[in-house]
Formats: structure tokens, C-alpha cells, sequence
């Protein structure tokens, strides 16, 4: 199959061109700048969906293209119209194309009010199904892979804090997935009938809170982090808190924390059409993430060692009854 992979420079892009190279497919990878590497049967085609000019001729003879694109960790504020003009381009564009399926990576959809990040997520499908050439759209949660950036966040809470604050949003609940079975929804996704225009959940095979992923990471690493509660902790002080601890951009952290305040639990299952459920749980994907990161810095080897060493430690007292 002749495939485009719009975002092939992002975490889930680059594994992505990878496995379709291997399945035998003709993969053009796409991105406005060129990749460091990419497979010898891949090749890179510059595109810039913010310039119409430059898309046409990326889509040329192509009969399914992945989106994978998200402009909310640029740092802009106006990410929400950037993505909306984005996928407007794109339906455009593949209408007038030989493309044939547009298969979208987006986010769950909380059973309340949305997060921007995620309502922008889901407006992305919106307008990608609304268009001519059909889309199936594929909504997951937290990804668990090294370039997540919600990954990278529960990563870093668990090797720098030397115990827990747990805000009311850590108790919220998700199906995480590994970027494995990320990558085998895609896969399955340029294949499977389409009557038209649709979307399912692709979720992990376990539900769990954010302090149970915590919790878990800690484990694997030998850690027990001591933690309490607090009654309040708002996005805002969530956000500098994370950015704190974990070097995140600001605006992200808020975005990730404003996301977390609902459940993201499943409500159409993508497994149930293919009969592949997700096969990797949550403590196996952490290990594989774990085990692939990079050496850390000498700097960051003495901040963890010290977490490591005060953490233990700390025992917190228990709330005063009023």
C-alpha cells in the first residue's frame, strides 16, 4: 500500500514509518523538515499543512494517509486554530487526491466538559470525518513510550519527588496504551472495512489512575514514594508544580492536567472490530520505555540518587480532623 505518514518526525511517527516499511508498504514520510534517519524504503517528502502549496504534491498517488500531526507542543497559544486549519487543508487536499482512507490519532473523549487540548483532539476528527474521503478516527489516552509527552511527566515525578502530593486529578482514570499497540491499531487501521467515516478507542488492557502509574514506575525502579493528600490543587498550581518538578513547558503541563481532571475511560472499542485486543499492560510498557531511554545526564544521575536517598525517609502526617 502507498502510504503518508503526516508527523512522521513525532514519537508515534517515526515508530509508525518504521512497521510500515517493514509490512512491505511504499512509505512516504512526511514532515516540514527532514528526518535525522529513516529506513531505506522510506522515503521523506517535505510538507507543511499551513502551506496548500506543499500538500498536493506529498499526497500524489497515495492511497492512505496517516495524521499524526498536533501543533499544541509548539508552545502556542493559538494551537486550537492552527490544528483546525490544519485538518481543514488536509480533507481539502485528499479530496482532490488519489487518497483513498485518512486514518487520525486522537485523544479519548471524557464523559464531561472537555479539556481545550482534548476538545481541539476531537475537533481535529470532527473535521477529518466530515470530509469527502473517509477517516477512522483512533482515540487513545496516555501513550506509554519515550516522546510522550504525558509519559515523560509521570517519568519524571517518579525518579525526582521524594514523596507524593495527590491532588484530587491523580485519582482520575484512563486505559493506558504502549506505543506497541499503538502502532498495531495503526497498522490493522489502513485494512479494516469502512462503510464510511467512523472512530473507536483504542485502549490499554488495564484501567488505572494516574497514582497507580506512578505508583507502578516507582516500583519498577526500586522506589516506594511516601505521599499524602491535599483537598485542593488547581490546574494552575498543578501545571507549576509539574513544570517544576519535571521541566515541562507550562502551557503543556496545564493542558495535560486540565485533561486529567476527567475520567478518559472507552467507550467504543477499536479491539472489538479487529479481534486483536492491546497486549501489553501498563508495568510491561513502563519497563520497555524505561529500558529505552538514554543515559542520563551526570547532573540528573546526582538529583535522582538524592530522591533515592531522602524519599524513604519522609513519612507524612496524616491531616488534622477538624
Amino acid at each position: 500500500m502507498r502510504a503518508l505518514v503526516l508527523g512522521a518526525t513525532g514519537f508515534v511517527g517515526r515508530a509508525l514509518v518504521d512497521a510500515l516499511v517493514e509490512a512491505g508498504d511504499d512509505v512516504r514520510a512526511a514532515s516540514r523538515r527532514p528526518p535525522g534517519t529513516l529506513p531505506e524504503r522510506a522515503r521523506w517528502v517535505p510538507c507543511d499543512l499551513l502551506r496548500p502549496e506543499t500538500v498536493a504534491p506529498a499526497l500524489e498517488g497515495i492511497e492512505v494517509a496517516y495524521y499524526l500531526v498536533h501543533s499544541m507542543g509548539l508552545g502556542r497559544r493559538d494551537f486550537a486554530a492552527i490544528d483546525r486549519a490544519c485538518a481543514h487543508e488536509l480533507a481539502r487536499a485528499a479530496a482532490a487526491s488519489s487518497c483513498r482512507r485518512i486514518i487520525y490519532l486522537g485523544g479519548v473523549a471524557p464523559r464531561g466538559r472537555p479539556s481545550p487540548h482534548l476538545a481541539s483532539r476531537l475537533e481535529v476528527g470532527e473535521i477529518l470525518r466530515d470530509g469527502t474521503v473517509p477517516a477512522l478516527e483512533l482515540r487513545a489516552s496516555m501513550i506509554v513510550g519515550n516522546g510522550s509527552a504525558s509519559w515523560q511527566i509521570v517519568r519524571d515525578l517518579t525518579a525526582r519527588l521524594p514523596f507524593m502530593v495527590l491532588p484530587r486529578w491523580l485519582e482520575s482514570k484512563s486505559c493506558p496504551i504502549a506505543l506497541a499497540d499503538v502502532v498495531a491499531a495503526l497498522l490493522e487501521a489502513r485494512r479494516v472495512p469502512l462503510a464510511g467515516s467512523t472512530w473507536f478507542d483504542i485502549p490499554g488492557p488495564e484501567v488505572l489512575s494516574m497514582r497507580q502509574m506512578l505508583e507502578t514506575v516507582a516500583a519498577l525502579e526500586g522506589r516506594r514514594i511516601p505521599s499524602f493528600r491535599v483537598p485542593v490543587l488547581t490546574p494552575r498550581l498543578s501545571a507549576m508544580w509539574l513544570r517544576l518538578i519535571s521541566g515541562a513547558d507550562y502551557t503543556l503541563a496545564r493542558e495535560l492536567v486540565l485533561g486529567l481532571t476527567e475520567d478518559l475511560l472507552p467507550q467504543r472499542s477499536f479491539w472489538e472490530v479487529t479481534g486483536h485486543p492491546a497486549r501489553h499492560g501498563f508495568r510491561e510498557a513502563a519497563a520497555a520505555a524505561l529500558a529505552s531511554e538514554p543515559s542520563p545526564s551526570p547532573l540528573a544521575r546526582v538529583v535522582e540518587a538524592t530522591v533515592r536517598r531522602v524519599g524513604p525517609s519522609i513519612t507524612p502526617r496524616e491531616p488534622r480532623r477538624s
